[in-house]
């Protein structure tokens, strides 16, 4: 029997649950968030489930609960090794892409295979911004669901190295300041320090408290964002 009254002690199971669930999802990895396999997806929604048995089963012992979503995690975290280290396996949880489009044309069978119809197949196209099955020479249902494309040689974009043009590497730009405070490893990262960053806000006629974004390229140029205004 439970000292606290109903209403508390679904609170503390409820607040308990909710730390239980960003522990585990932390264990869990990033992956469970952006693109779930079957099994990820499988696993999920126990955990949500569970979740919501600690929070309000007051009938039954909340810890039955936390044992139940820490097995899941075990095994969740088990089958990712499972999967990094074989092939074999990682075929059966994972699953494998269906190729969709071979040589412009569409493959009706494997259509019918992965049940997506003509309407959700244009959908998803025009989605990638690609509006004519003519401009495509291949396209592939992975295994989390989304759709692929790869488009025919004189439809896809000039690069540097389709011109024969030699560029020199480039570094992604560095945010050396957010919400008005100096972040020192970005800006180590991009070769500079303080006393330069602080010259060329004042250069720009800016103090570090308006700065609610600031950017470095490569090239040294930086770009400031304020409240009010972006200054390049």
């Amino acid at each position: 029997m439970s000292l606290l009254p109903l209403w508390a002690e679904v609170t503390l199971r409820t607040l308990s649950a909710v730390c239980i669930l960003f522990v585990m999802t932390k264990i869990l990895g990033k992956r469970q968030i952006s693109q779930l396999s079957l099994f990820e997806y499988i696993t999920g929604i126990s955990i949500g489930n569970i979740a919501a048995y600690i929070s309000l089963d007051t009938d039954n012992d909340w810890y039955l609960g936390l044992l139940a979503m820490s097995v899941w995690v075990i095994v969740s975290v088990g089958m990712e090794f499972a999967t990094l280290k074989s092939k074999w396996v990682r075929d059966i949880v994972d699953g494998k892409g269906t190729v969709l489009v071979e040589k412009g044309a569409i493959l009706e069978k494997n259509m019918a295979k992965e049940r997506v119809t003509l309407d959700e197949f244009m959908e998803k196209m025009r989605s990638k911004s690609i509006h004519a099955l003519a401009d495509v020479e291949f396209a592939v249902m992975e295994s989390n669901g989304d759709i692929t494309f790869l488009l025919k040689k004189e439809q896809q974009p000039l690069t540097a190295k389709s011109l024969g043009w030699a560029v020199q590497p480039e570094r992604e730009p560095q945010s050396i300041v957010m919400d008005g405070i100096i972040i020192n490893d970005a800006l180590r990262r991009a070769g500079f320090d303080e006393v330069w960053l602080r010259k060329q806000l004042a250069a720009k006629g800016v103090q570090l408290e308006e700065v609610y974004l600031a950017q470095v390229d490569d090239a040294g140029v930086i770009t400031i964002q304020t409240g009010e205004r972006s200054i390049p």
